[in-house]
């Protein structure tokens, strides 16, 4: 029987694995990447949304078509997600973004109905992050804060459904599993599924510079140098709540230009749009699968699409005055 999903929150999910064929030919490996570009709302946070959301309506904290109100502080991704899930269910949608977002998840956000709240990039210490922001939001007015970066539903909503599909899709030949973190959710939430399958599964945590995730995982201790370019993924100075415990193995840090090349080639070659975050994780499955040496299969997340960075990560003049690489087709 075809399946038919029922509306938005039906549809999140079931996303396919993609062979990629220049990074599996590069090392002799299977790399494969989780097409979450595909959810409805275009990224792999669509589950973390559906995920927290779901908790709240368990709690009684919302109830489906009754009014309602979810806040968040996002960098765009998670706050498209949820603004979707919410209009699904006769919600209304409070996010909370830094300005410094790309105009395309900006105007998104818009277009979707979300009653869009922009404010001043801040230290997370500062009371005007948007996480920090958003918090006090949602007390003021009595709604339900999302909370994505402490919210243990947001990793459960992996542990339950995208690692479950990796292990199925690979039928159990699953090697490595690496990913960036922003909040976390998708790395802790995945590698927990697949290490109850197989405790040998390797996870490794991708992050970019300026980021202090990767010498946490290395050393203990939060320690970032550098910046990137990249938008949602990479912690400065503390590890998001829903990290913490999760069972990572390693860590490699990739520069802006080695995610840029994996985009640009996924794109040109494979005919693969995707984002800065996606190139990140590409670059690091390649590197992992090189330790690994030939005849491993390595897992990793596409997690959204290119479109979204239209005027950054594809744009000639933009990236020049950065000293970045610019696609030859756009040169």
């Amino acid at each position: 029987m075809t399946f038919v999903a029922t509306d938005f929150w039906d549809a999140v999910g079931k996303t396919p694995l993609i062979r990629l064929r220049r990074a599996s030919e590069e090392t002799g490996c299977e790399i494969l990447g989780k097409a979450e570009f595909m959810n409805p709302g275009g990224s792999v946070k669509d589950r973390a949304a559906i995920g927290i959301l779901g908790e709240a309506v368990k709690r009684g904290l919302l109830t489906p078509f009754q009014p309602g109100t979810v806040v968040e502080g996002t960098a765009g991704n998670t706050g498209i997600g949820l603004a979707l899930a919410a209009n699904a269910r006769g919600w209304k949608s409070v996010i909370v973004v830094p300005r410094t977002q790309s105009q395309e998840k900006l105007d998104f956000l818009r277009m979707i109905g979300a009653d869009l709240r922009l404010v001043d990039p801040k230290p997370l210490a500062d009371p005007g992050h948007y996480v920090n922001f958003s918090r006090r939001l949602a007390e003021e007015m009595g709604a339900v804060w999302a909370n994505q970066f402490g919210n243990s539903a947001n990793a459960l909503a992996h542990e339950t459904t995208t690692g479950v599909e990796i292990w199925e899709q690979t039928g159990g030949k699953v090697d490595a599993f690496t990913c960036s973190c922003g909040t976390g959710g998708t790395l802790h939430g995945t590698a927990r599924a697949l290490k109850a399958k197989k405790p040998g599964v390797k996870v490794v945590l991708a992050d970019p510079h300026g980021s202090g995730l990767y010498s946490w995982v290395k050393t203990g201790t939060v320690s970032a140098e550098g910046n990137s370019i990249t938008e949602g993924i990479g912690q400065a100075s503390k590890v998001p709540a829903v990290l913490e415990g999760a069972p990572i193995d390693d860590a490699v840090r990739i520069s802006d230009a080695e995610a840029l090349e994996q985009c640009f080639s996924l794109l040109k070659e494979e005919g693969l749009s995707v984002g800065g975050s996606a190139g990140l994780n590409v670059a690091a499955a390649i590197r992992v699968a090189k330790d690994l040496g030939p005849g491993h299969t390595v897992v990793t997340v596409l997690c959204d699409g290119g479109a979204r960075y239209q005027s950054k990560l594809f744009n000639p003049p933009w990236l020049r005055e950065r000293g970045l690489p610019v696609p030859s087709w756009l040169a």
